[in-house]
Formats: C-alpha cells, structure tokens, sequence
C-alpha cells in the first residue's frame, strides 16, 4: 500500500488536524531545545552557587527574622559580666569570668537560647482561643511575628542562658 495515500487518507478523516498538531509538537519541542541550550551557554563556566555563597554566613536564604548578628558591638560589650541565670554560681569564691558578647560563639549561645524560648512561647501561644477560621496566610505570619519576638526576647530579656552556655563552652 502506497504512504502517501495512506497519509492523505488519515489527514483527509481527521480534517488535517492530524499534521497541525504534528507541526505543533515539532515547533514547540524545537524552541524548548533552544530554550535549554540558551540557559546552558548562560551558566557555562559557572557552575552552581549555594545559599552560603548568597548570604552571611550561618544564615540561610529565606531566613526573615531580624537575627543575632551585630546585636552587641560595642566595645565594653567584649568584657561584659555575666547576667540573668548565669550570675549565681554554687561557689562564692570563684572568680567571675567575662563574656565576650561581640563573638561568634556568643552570637550561636543566643540563638540557642532562642529555640528555648520559641519552644516556650510556641507552648504559650497553644492556650490562645483563635475564632474564626484558620488561614495559611495567617498562621504564616503569625508564625513570623512570633519569630521576631523570640529575638527580641532573647535580646532583651536577659535571660541568662546564652550567658550559661558560653561559659560552659569556653
């Protein structure tokens, strides 16, 4: 049997809908091919770029609360005494040592001190009777107040226990 009159048979039944859509399919898969190559001869000699290379260090893209970073520069805060919790120690006569708020060390003892106290306050928040439906949006941004607000706790509060655990690391 003879192709050609095979084709025509088959674009004469579909009304030629069957080699438009074929030209389609051939047109769009071409411009996907270049498309990709036009990406690749972008980035070529690049590679990838993580999120450490993007943002300071330790924090990740996406991360919006304020931060401990910079939260104490000034001088007198190199030798700062102990507060809060970390003050009262079992033994009298030992020395009191220092802190030195402006280290990195520091920074990490604040941020875990800021899981605790998001924990508590995530446990607090539980008691709270929400009316109303329940969004996504809003339980978002709640969750990003509450953020902001382990930060400024931990900053301010003087707690003491970033205090504790720097003391013990060092």
């Amino acid at each position: 049997m003879n192709v050609g009159l095979v084709a025509n048979t088959y674009s004469g039944i579909t009304g030629g809908q069957g080699a438009l859509q074929s030209a389609r399919t051939s047109a769009d898969s071409s411009k996907f091919s270049e498309l990709v190559q036009r990406f690749q001869l972008q980035n070529e000699g690049r590679g990838t770029v993580s999120s450490s290379q993007i943002v300071e260090n330790g924090r990740l893209n996406g991360d919006f609360t304020t931060g401990y970073a910079g939260a104490f520069v000034s001088e007198s805060d190199k030798n700062a005494r102990p507060s809060g919790a970390a003050v009262n120690q079992a033994n009298p006569h030992v020395q009191q040592k220092t802190i030195d708020k402006t280290s990195e060390l520091y920074q990490k003892s604040m941020e875990l001190e800021g899981y605790f106290v998001k924990q508590m306050l995530s446990e607090m928040r539980k008691t709270v009777h929400h009316s109303g439906d329940s969004d996504f949006a809003r339980q978002t941004y709640e969750d990003m107040l509450y953020d902001e607000y382990t930060v400024a706790m931990t900053k301010n509060a003087g707690f003491g226990l970033a205090d504790q655990i720097y003391l013990s690391l060092v």
